[in-house]
């Protein structure tokens, strides 16, 4: 079991730009599949952006898509979320997981972490 805890979450102005890191122990994140998800009060977690294990090929939710960038360091066991151009839809709690295969579905995720708060004012 890999246990991933997030952080660089934070409040950021609209336009702005935030990193979040997702970093794992217990395992190596190296030939998993990481994938970012985020969930805005009231409303369902929705997928943000994945990233394979061995060959890094990365999916984008269309409302992040030429905005967030996905990528990971193995040497340091981290996956990251690199998010410009921020909106106040953006708002949410941003998490990770792993899965056994490529899916967009939280349903097929595990080992989820606690999740950082971003918040994006108008």
């Amino acid at each position: 079991q890999v246990q991933l805890v997030e952080s660089g979450g934070g409040l950021v102005q609209a336009g702005g730009s935030l990193r979040l890191s997702c970093a794992g122990s217990g395992r190596t994140l190296g030939s998993l599949y990481v994938g970012w998800f985020r969930q805005a009060p009231g409303k369902e977690r929705e997928f943000v952006a994945s990233i394979t294990g061995i060959d890094w090929n990365t999916n984008y939710a269309d409302s992040v898509k030429g905005r967030f960038t996905i990528s990971r360091d193995n040497s340091k066991n981290t996956v990251y979320l690199q998010m410009n151009r921020l909106k106040s839809e953006d708002t949410a709690v941003y998490s990770c997981a792993i899965a056994p295969y490529i899916s967009m579905s939280a349903r097929d995720y595990d080992d989820w972490g606690q999740g950082t708060q971003v918040t994006v004012s108008s």
